[in-house]
């Protein structure tokens, strides 16, 4: 089975940006924009909502021409005998070939009363990890099997796929078992941690088939982890901490590239002139960039302390950048783009973009408040072009969650959104408490750009979009 190696898929494709250059073309609109804004295009066309094609229920809004179906959700037996967890996160494709594809997915979730895969091989008992589905990619998508590939870790939020087709699964929690006491076991009582015996906060690879060596990779830290994305020709990987009020933005250097579990350096990123960008919100400004080493990748609290920020302090105190709350992360050539979501002038989101050759970090996009975007998250390159960002609206959960799209052109548009209106049943779960106030996750491409595999959070369904793509309304609305 050839493994489908992403950078390249989207650097050949013809559907991708002349030349390559989306930093360029989104950051020569924006510094040009009146008020350096994005103007709202009409994109596709006006969201309504549409059935799913399996079910028959209306989970989304979408364009017209667009059409969807539903792939696995929450409690859908798996082929190992074990129910589908929820908690809907991150998602990747790693592996595919004109019969079938290969997502792996995480799931964010916590406590200590068991893993929801084979505790033989599972790393703690811990309630988090991930679900590898096959899906026929023959025809229309469908489920083929779907097995726990990951198990006993913890808030496995998001990750990334690398360039030899593994899926890297982060934790989103910093928990120090061994250094605890019932005390401090107490402070995570929200965590329901409290018969955890191993420590959290690391990235985890998960093959493109069969269940994960359940190995921390701790040379890459102990953190909130979020997003992580491995830059194929020097083998980078670029990592995101999702914690507020401060948050760093990282990279890791293998001591073998495509050998993550070898070790390599840790470092932070250091901005010249700048000690925080959380609330930067002038798009198209530009500063020169360095690195700091983070010489205990491992020490996840601050020494004496339960301060669980003893891998970023580590960088702030050598004068690396704050931000806020770091989400997605993708890559594009020699550019990497990432979401903040609570920064920004308005605090309701930021995308910036390093450039990897020439050192720099810029602003390209900034939220002026919850009407155009709430809370970016789970983010990627397009490879129709442009950006596509997964909304979390933590600050404003009163309007349905959004995919949005933000285009080379410098205007932005809706491709989806979930209905908050909905009523019925799903695996059991009732779709009138858990979809009000969801968000969206995971969004991934099919390797021919015409399927969009995205997860909806809660209670957990991952769903499959197409439609006439090229279709795009260029201009603002």
């Amino acid at each position: 089975m050839a493994q489908i190696k992403r950078r390249n898929f989207l650097k050949n494709s013809a559907l991708l940006l002349a030349g390559g250059s989306l930093a360029s073309t989104l950051r020569g609109y924006a510094m040009s924009a009146p008020g350096n804004g994005w103007q709202l295009s009409a994109g596709y066309g006006s969201l309504s909502l549409a059935n799913d094609a399996v079910t028959g229920l209306p989970l989304i809004k979408l364009p017209p021409g667009f059409y969807y179906r539903s792939l696995a959700y929450a409690g859908l037996v798996m082929d190992d005998g074990v129910a589908m967890p929820e908690s809907f996160d991150g998602m990747g494709l790693v592996q595919a070939d004109d019969q079938q594809i290969t997502l792996v997915r995480n799931h964010e979730l916590r406590g200590s009363s068991g893993p929801f895969g084979a505790p033989e091989k599972a790393y703690d008992v811990t309630g988090g990890g991930t679900v590898t589905m096959y899906i026929n990619a023959c025809g229309l998508p469908s489920l083929r099997s779907s097995y726990t590939s990951l198990s006993g870790t913890a808030n496995n939020c998001a990750g990334g796929v690398t360039p030899w087709g593994t899926w890297l699964s982060c934790e989103e929690m910093v928990f120090a078992s061994d250094e605890m006491s019932a005390d401090d076991r107490a402070r995570f009582s929200w965590a329901r941690m409290d018969d955890a015996r191993q420590r959290h906060g690391f990235i985890f690879e998960v093959p493109a088939n069969g269940v994960a060596d359940p190995v921390p990779l701790t040379a890459m830290g102990m953190f909130f982890h979020e997003a992580v994305a491995v830059h194929k020709d020097s083998g980078m990987a670029y990592l995101t901490e999702d914690v507020a009020p401060k948050a760093g933005f990282y990279r890791f250097i293998p001591n073998q590239p495509g050998k993550l579990v070898e070790g390599g350096r840790l470092q932070m990123l250091k901005v010249a002139g700048a000690d925080d960008l959380s609330r930067v919100g002038e798009v198209g400004q530009k500063w020169d960039c360095s690195w700091v080493d983070i010489e205990h990748p491992e020490r996840g609290n601050n020494p004496g302390t339960h301060d669980v920020r003893g891998v970023q302090q580590q960088g702030l105190d050598q004068g690396a950048c704050a931000f806020i709350a770091l989400e997605g992360i993708d890559i594009d050539g020699d550019r990497v783009f990432f979401t903040s979501k609570l920064g920004g002038s308005a605090e309701t989101g930021q995308v910036f973009c390093y450039d990897t050759q020439a050192h720099s970090l810029e602003l390209v996009y900034n939220s002026p408040g919850h009407d155009e975007i709430s809370g970016p998250d789970n983010m990627i390159v397009n490879p129709h072009g442009g950006l596509l960002l997964c909304e979390d609206r933590v600050t404003d959960p009163t309007n349905a969650q959004r995919l949005m799209l933000l285009h080379e052109d410098g205007t932005y548009s809706y491709l989806a959104q979930i209905n908050d209106q909905i009523q019925g049943t799903l695996g059991g779960y009732d779709l009138s408490d858990d979809m009000p106030n969801t968000e969206w996750a995971g969004a991934c491409f099919s390797p021919d750009g015409q399927w969009l595999f995205v997860n909806i959070y809660d209670p957990g369904i991952t769903i499959a979009i197409t439609g006439p793509w090229d279709s795009l309304k260029k201009g603002s609305a």
